[in-house]
């Protein structure tokens, strides 16, 4: 917890997620409108993903199939693979695999661009928050695994910083939308406590 203060920028994130008015909630969610936000540069999905993806990156030297031969958030959570179509009963796999399984299916998910329209105007579909929610808790656990089971590694690489304001942002923007259920936060829920107290509403 005592890392739990080190943070990067002073701009409040609590606000920077915030919907602007006349913005779609959608588009919102989907994409990164740093247009909007020029002092903390407000990110959705698409860049939640991004960040995610660069943090695991350097801890994966530490992410073997034998130091977490099980993808958990500690001794109470452990998480088991399925996408609903290549995978459709879940399967029991080491956390490099599952996070694998994990960044293939979200990257093909963003990269649809039936879900993620990138063109301006071009509608979202209907199920378009439900997808994103179910991308969203899928990444939380990657932050989960991170801070439960290789924390000591970010902080002898000098990450807390990053780590901690990138996952302040995500707690922040998926508070704000209601985006991923509360039960589902229990793994880092006195890590999400101590984060975000300083800006409580």
């Amino acid at each position: 917890m005592r890392h739990a203060a080190a943070t990067l920028g002073s701009g409040n994130l609590r606000l920077a997620v915030m919907l602007p008015e006349g913005e779609d909630l959608n588009e919102w969610v989907a994409v990164n409108r740093q247009e909007l936000c020029q002092t903390c540069g407000c990110v959705a999905a698409v860049d939640f993903f991004n960040q995610i993806n660069m943090l695991y990156g350097t801890i994966t030297e530490f992410c073997t199939e034998e130091s977490c031969a099980v993808m958990s958030a500690g001794p109470k959570y452990e998480y088991h693979w399925a996408d609903g179509h290549t995978v459709k009963k879940p399967i029991k796999c080491s956390a490099p695999k599952y996070i694998d399984y994990l960044m293939t299916w979200a990257q093909d998910q963003l990269d649809d661009e039936t879900l993620f329209p990138s063109k301006i105007g071009v509608p979202f579909p209907k199920n378009f928050l439900s997808m994103a929610k179910t991308i969203l808790k899928r990444l939380f656990r990657v932050y989960a695994h991170i801070y439960h089971q290789h924390f000591p590694e970010v902080v002898q690489l000098g990450e807390e910083a990053h780590l901690n304001t990138s996952f302040k942002h995500f707690i922040f923007f998926v508070q704000e939308f209601n985006l991923i259920e509360r039960r589902e936060l229990a793994p880092l829920q006195e890590l999400i406590e101590k984060l975000t107290a300083k800006e409580a509403r």
